[in-house]
């Protein structure tokens, strides 16, 4: 009897594994979940903006304001995913390494080659930083990503499970170091990588365009489509594969009218019969079959011209938008020429490690950040992509703006990150006390705080309420005080207002307020619970967005910290 209960107790523990097994991931990424303490901190304390005054920045109050907030990144992107959720429309960042050289902390240690869970730790760092960052993309947003071979594998599964692998627009390898890091024993690295991944790659927002400046120039000619140049639709390049001899179905006549107007693979009288075939006699062939080429033909992307010896020649039209290459070799993106040195010529001396070229990340801006794109970078460092950004729009006329995040170990964000965006913005002298013009724009400077919330009490709620303020100014871009007294405040900037509400009692001294202001106002009103306060406001409906808080607050939080 005994045995038979022995092996009904064994038979029930077998069946209970095999139901755990059915639970666990059959394929992917798995690794040893770490906590970290600055996530299990939100489960107490919730995290909100604080604007360090004095270090605003402000040239022109008609363009978009940036910001640099300060504090831990997984902090201010649970803010953001408040601010900013499904806002975003390029996130570019340059994470840690983990080359296990003791170049970033996990729980305020620092993670070097002998950490058994090195590999773990980062992955979890990543994992719930990305998770953040994917609700803040747009539909159509893009999120690029640098990395080395140290977590090259790690980072494709992660991304692949959390932006999915359809959305995976490919892999770029670019070359940062031509000449190599000769101490390695093997292979000297010339080159890392950048992964792009879209919100939904089949909606995606990705500009295909000439990358290379000089290249670009050759594009002279322009049609409705956009910029193109002239390419011999004769295949010229070396190979039998390229003569007629071996390719017979690519070998066929194309007639010509006269005026070279009318272009077709049907013999017409009075139209000249052009083959392809060189000035030398070598029988090759055209560039695609017959089908193709009526295809390109019916579309506009073919034209004939005469060239220099009064023979009909036939030409397609190379746009500009071609598909660009993974992998990318310019001088421009070399990290000591126009990284290391850019910023000490700038900042005036050597004092950040390995910043990315500046060109790099203003091209990878280029494909990725339409003219009114909003970009973050939480992993921002330098502040490299504050600066291209800049750049960018100086160079386009464009109105992008940037959102930089760092914490400021190291002084990193007080003496690197924001004197170096302030510097770019108003001028300076660099190292060859030349005075470089500034780029103009604006900047407010934000640290991440905290407020007390280990249970949902009214008092919390209201502590948390007026701690809001300043993030609720972020989420709406309204920065200029219009109004402020103990029960209701008013924001603006050029062309929008905010209105914060403290007490309930005031909501008709408010609406007196705002009376004679015309367009579109967001209403925040205090409110214990998740009140509509429409009726309050039924009179002025159409001038009023509402939202009670701390509630809509508290949402996101919950969703993030559950």
């Amino acid at each position: 009897m005994e045995n038979n209960q022995t092996k009904e107790k064994l038979l029930a523990e077998i069946e209970r594994l095999k139901k755990e097994l059915k639970k666990k991931k059959k394929y992917g990424l798995v690794w040893e979940d770490k906590p970290e303490d600055v996530v299990e901190m939100c489960k107490e304390k919730l995290p909100v903006l604080r604007e360090v005054k004095g270090k605003e920045i402000i040239t022109d109050k008609n363009k978009p304001v940036n910001l640099l907030i300060e504090g831990d990144n997984y902090h201010a992107l649970s803010v953001l995913n408040y601010t900013h959720a499904g806002k975003i429309d390029v996130i570019y960042i340059d994470p840690p390494y983990n080359t296990g050289a003791r170049d970033w902390k996990y729980n305020n240690d620092y993670v070097d080659s002998e950490d058994g869970f090195r590999h773990s730790k980062w992955i979890n760092m990543m994992s719930s930083r990305l998770n953040l960052a994917r609700k803040l993309l747009t539909g159509k947003g893009i999120i690029a990503i640098a990395v080395d071979h140290n977590e090259l594998f790690n980072l494709g599964l992660l991304c692949d499970q959390i932006f999915r692998e359809e959305n995976r627009l490919g892999i770029v390898a670019v070359v940062h170091k031509s000449e190599g890091r000769n101490q390695e024993k093997f292979f000297g690295t010339s080159h890392e990588y950048m992964f792009f991944y879209a919100k939904n790659k089949k909606a995606c927002d990705f500009q295909k365009i000439v990358l290379d400046d000089s290249v670009a120039a050759s594009f002279d000619k322009e049609d409705e489509k956009g910029k193109f140049r002239l390419n011999n639709y004769i295949r010229t390049g070396g190979g039998d594969q390229n003569l007629k001899i071996n390719k017979q179905h690519f070998f066929y006549p194309i007639y010509v009218s006269k005026e070279l107007k009318d272009i077709s693979l049907e013999k017409k009288t009075g139209y000249s019969k052009v083959l392809p075939i060189t000035g030398s006699g070598q029988e090759r062939t055209w560039k695609t079959t017959k089908e193709t080429f009526q295809d390109r033909l019916e579309d506009g992307e073919i034209l004939a011209q005469k060239d220099d010896g009064g023979n009909v020649q036939i030409y397609e039209k190379y746009r500009e938008d071609q598909v660009i290459k993974t992998h990318w070799i310019d001088v421009r993106y070399h990290a000591i020429h126009h990284g290391t040195k850019v910023l000490e010529n700038i900042l005036g001396a050597k004092i950040f490690d390995f910043p990315k070229s500046l060109y790099l990340i203003f091209d990878t801006l280029k494909l990725t950040a339409k003219s009114d794109a909003i970009i973050l970078d939480f992993f921002a460092g330098s502040g490299t992509t504050g600066h291209a950004v800049l750049e960018l729009n100086k160079k386009d006329g464009g109105n992008r703006k940037f959102i930089l995040c760092t914490n400021n170990e190291n002084n990193i964000a007080t003496d690197v990150s924001y004197p170096r965006i302030k510097k770019v913005i108003e001028g300076y002298k660099n190292l060859k006390k030349e005075n470089i013009v500034g780029l103009g724009g604006n900047l407010k400077y934000f640290k991440t705080d905290f407020v007390d919330y280990k249970e949902s009490t009214d008092r919390n709620k209201i502590k948390l309420t007026k701690e809001a303020v300043e993030m609720l100014c972020v989420k709406e871009g309204t920065f200029e005080s219009v109004l402020d007294n103990d029960v209701f405040k008013i924001f603006k900037n050029h062309d929008h207002y905010t209105g914060i509400i403290f007490d309930q009692l005031a909501i008709e001294d408010f609406k007196k307020a705002v009376k004679g202001i015309k367009g579109k106002i967001s209403v925040y009103i205090f409110s214990l619970g998740d009140d509509s306060f429409e009726d309050e406001f039924e009179d002025i409906k159409q001038k009023v967005k509402l939202s009670p808080i701390p509630e809509a607050i508290l949402k996101v939080y919950r969703r993030i910290y559950k």
